[in-house]
C-alpha cells in the first residue's frame, strides 16, 4: 500500500455495508429468551435478512418454523429459513416450502443437509427425495418465487473429492436457479478471494457473501470448523493460546480478530457480510459499529417479541 493511501475501511460511513445473521432455534425457554434477547439487540442494524437453521436430519424442523414465523409476524426483518434434503420426500419438503410461503415467508436457505448418521457418516438421498441442493433450489423455485440462498465452501465441502468438482456442485445450484451464495466461515481471507476468483472463472456471478464466525468459545469453533472442513491458521490459535480461563480478554481478542478480518475484507471491495451469531449480540454488534453500521431511528424494537411465545400467550 502506497504512504499516505487511505484503506476503504477507515472511511466507511452509515449504510455503506449490509449484513445478514443466522441464529439457531431454541431448544428451551431459557434459550428462548436468549434468541429473542439477540435478535432486539440486532435488529436495529437493519440486517438485510436474517436466517435461521435447520438441525440435522430434519430435527429442528418444528422450531425452525416458529420462529421464522414469529420473525415476519412480530418483526420487520426479513427471515429466512433454512431448509435441507435429508430424512424427508419431496412431497414433505414440498409441503414445508408452501407453508413457508403461505406465512409470509419469501426466502429459503437450501442446503442438502448432514447425513443421519452424522459426521464421518455416508449421505444417502432419500428415495423418493431430492437428491441434492441443487435439486432442491429448482424444486423451490418451481412452488414459488423464493429468493433461494446456497452455501459455499471456500475450502471446498469435506466430501468434495477436487475444488473442481465442488465448483461444479455450486455452479449447479446456481444453475438451478440459486440467488446468491453464502460461504461457510474460514479465517484466512485468502480462501474466500481464490474462492471468489475461482467462482467468477466458472461463470457464477451471484453476489457471494462471505461468512463470518466471532470466536466467543475458541475450542468450540475450533471444533465446528473440523467439522465444516475450515482450517484453523496456527497464527489465530496462538492468539488465543493461554487464554482458557479468561473469557474477558479471550472476548477481547475474538473482537479484534473478527473486526480485522472484516475490515480487511471491506480493503479487497467487499460490502456483504453474513455473521454466524450462535444466537449472541455483543460481538456482532460491536463488529457491526466498527464497520459503520449504526441503529436506525426507524426500526421499532422488537421487545414484543422477546418474551417467550407461551408467557405471551397466557399474559
Amino acid at each position: 500500500m502506497a504512504v499516505g493511501s487511505e484503506r476503504k475501511s477507515r472511511l466507511l460511513g452509515a449504510d455503506e455495508i449490509d449484513v445478514s445473521f443466522e441464529f439457531f432455534p431454541p431448544k428451551t425457554e431459557k434459550m428462548e429468551e436468549a434468541l429473542w434477547s439477540c435478535i432486539e439487540r440486532l435488529a436495529p442494524l437493519n440486517p438485510e435478512f436474517v436466517s435461521v437453521t435447520y438441525g440435522a436430519g430434519g430435527s429442528t424442523r418444528e422450531r425452525t418454523h416458529n420462529t421464522v414465523v414469529r420473525l415476519v409476524n412480530e418483526t420487520k426483518l426479513k427471515p429466512a429459513a433454512h431448509l435441507t434434503c435429508v430424512a424427508a420426500s419431496k412431497a414433505e419438503i414440498d409441503a414445508v416450502a408452501q407453508d413457508y410461503w403461505n406465512e409470509g415467508i419469501r426466502h429459503i436457505v437450501a442446503l442438502r443437509g448432514d447425513p443421519v448418521g452424522g459426521p464421518g457418516t455416508s449421505y444417502h438421498p432419500q428415495a423418493d427425495g431430492y437428491i441434492n441442493a441443487a435439486d432442491l433450489v429448482g424444486g423451490l423455485k418451481r412452488i414459488a418465487p423464493f429468493e433461494v440462498s446456497v452455501a459455499g465452501y471456500p475450502e471446498k465441502h469435506p466430501e468434495s473429492p477436487t475444488f473442481a468438482a465442488d465448483m461444479d456442485n455450486l455452479k449447479a445450484k446456481v444453475d438451478a436457479g440459486a440467488d446468491r451464495i453464502i460461504t461457510q466461515f474460514s479465517f484466512d481471507n485468502t480462501h474466500y478471494l481464490r474462492f471468489l476468483e475461482r467462482a467468477r472463472a466458472a461463470g457464477i456471478w451471484v453476489p457471494i457473501t462471505p461468512g463470518i464466525v466471532p470466536i466467543h468459545n475458541f475450542k468450540q469453533v475450533a471444533g465446528f470448523a473440523a467439522r465444516t472442513g475450515a482450517s484453523m491458521p496456527s497464527w489465530l490459535a496462538r492468539r488465543f493460546d493461554g487464554l482458557e480461563d479468561d473469557p474477558a480478554t479471550s472476548h477481547l481478542v475474538a473482537a479484534a480478530v473478527a473486526t480485522e478480518q472484516a475490515m480487511d475484507l471491506v480493503d479487497e471491495g467487499v460490502k456483504k457480510f453474513h455473521f454466524y451469531t450462535l444466537n449472541r449480540a455483543d460481538l456482532v454488534y460491536a463488529i457491526c459499529h466498527l464497520l459503520g453500521l449504526r441503529p436506525h431511528p426507524q426500526t421499532q424494537p422488537v421487545s414484543a417479541a422477546v418474551k417467550p411465545a407461551k408467557a405471551r400467550a397466557t399474559g
